[in-house]
């Protein structure tokens, strides 16, 4: 029997972590406003989750958007944030190259926020 198994839903405790994703560059990146095509390496997707138990890094984390999309985000970094409040997951896509649904679905997904580098 797995340990998880054995934890009664009562005593389970889980965790709100904040995702800051990387994505790889876009065969076909999407436009910003203004036409130009979206540079992946200067911005980072932010998302809210709640896990069962906090990552470490080399995890791969699954990870979702609302159209369906479902993707592993390997974990690179993993650091308490006082100011949030929770901690932080920083990850990038686990594979080398992304499907364009998936890469469309993180986009069109209100969830994932889109933040430039700065």
């Amino acid at each position: 029997m797995a340990a998880r198994e054995t934890v009664s839903d009562s005593n389970y405790m889980s965790t709100e972590l904040e995702i800051v994703l990387r994505v790889p560059k876009a065969k076909d990146p999407i436009r910003d406003a203004s036409g130009y095509p979206i540079d992946n390496s200067s911005v980072r997707f932010i998302k809210r989750i709640v896990v069962d138990s906090l990552p470490k890094v080399g995890d791969l984390l699954p990870l979702t958007t609302k159209s369906g999309e479902a993707f592993d985000g390997s974990i690179t970094r993993v650091q308490w944030h006082d100011e949030k409040n929770m901690f932080v997951v920083y990850c990038q896509y686990s594979k080398k190259s992304m499907l364009q649904q998936q890469y469309v679905g993180i986009f069109d997904d209100p969830e994932w926020e889109m933040k430039p580098l700065i």
